[in-house]
C-alpha cells in the first residue's frame, strides 16, 4: 500500500494505491489517525482510490472507523476514483450509502470545502 496525504483547509486528502488488506490496515489506520490528531480542524476526508487494485473488509473497516469519527464531529468522508472492482466492494458493503462518491478530486474537495 502507498499513502500520500495532504491537508487543504478542513479537509484531509488521502491518495491510496496498491492493495488495502489486512497487512496494510494497521498502517493506514495509524496514519489517518495521526493526521487527524495533528490537525484538529479537519472535518472531512477525501479518499482517492484511483490507484487501489483491491480492498478487503479490514480496509473498509479502517475507512468506516474514520468516517464515524468525523461524522460525530459534523464531518464526512468522500470517495474518488474507485476502479469498478473496488467500487463494487464499497457498494456491496453499503459504504456508498453513507460516503458520497465523486468522479474527481476537485469535485470532492469543492463539496468538502
Amino acid at each position: 500500500m502507498d499513502l500520500q496525504v495532504e491537508i487543504k483547509g478542513g479537509t484531509l486528502l488521502a491518495r491510496l494505491a496498491g492493495e488495502i488488506d489486512l497487512a496494510a490496515a494497521d498502517t493506514l489506520r495509524s496514519s489517518l489517525e495521526n493526521e487527524l490528531d495533528r490537525n484538529p480542524g479537519v472535518r472531512h476526508i477525501v479518499v482517492n482510490l484511483g490507484g487501489v487494485k483491491y480492498i478487503d473488509s479490514s480496509g473498509l473497516g479502517v475507512l468506516l472507523g474514520r468516517y464515524r469519527r468525523l461524522s460525530r464531529e459534523g464531518g464526512g468522508m468522500f470517495i474518488v476514483g474507485a476502479a469498478p472492482q473496488v467500487r463494487k466492494i464499497f457498494q456491496m458493503s453499503g459504504l456508498l450509502g453513507i460516503m458520497r462518491e465523486f468522479s474527481n478530486e476537485a469535485e470532492a474537495m469543492d463539496h468538502a470545502g
